[in-house]
């Protein structure tokens, strides 16, 4: 599996190109407890929504282009970044 990271106008992205997250479990991914693995927590992805809501982010969750998971991160402070249209998340806290 391949991961990219990259930046948006507002935010960045982390996506692959593994097997993709349902339409149907988008909305309820980020819960406690979510899981496809019965010997796997199910709270990774939880901890990622409480950091977005303690920054003040938005999250939203899509389909890369080669079909796999794609988490885009708004609303984050960001520093210029010359060698690309987008922003490098800053390191000042809130």
């Amino acid at each position: 599996m391949t991961v990219t990271v990259g930046a948006l106008t507002n935010g960045f992205y982390v996506e692959d190109d593994g097997k993709g997250i349902p339409d149907s479990k988008r909305d309820r991914i980020l819960e406690a407890g979510e899981t496809e693995k019965a010997h796997w927590t199910g709270i990774g992805l939880r901890v990622v929504a409480e950091i977005v809501k303690a920054h003040g982010w938005a999250i939203q969750i899509k389909e890369s282009a080669a079909g796999g998971a794609r988490f885009e991160f708004h609303g984050v402070d960001c520093v210029p970044e010359q060698q690309h249209n987008g922003c490098v998340p800053s390191a000042r806290s809130n």
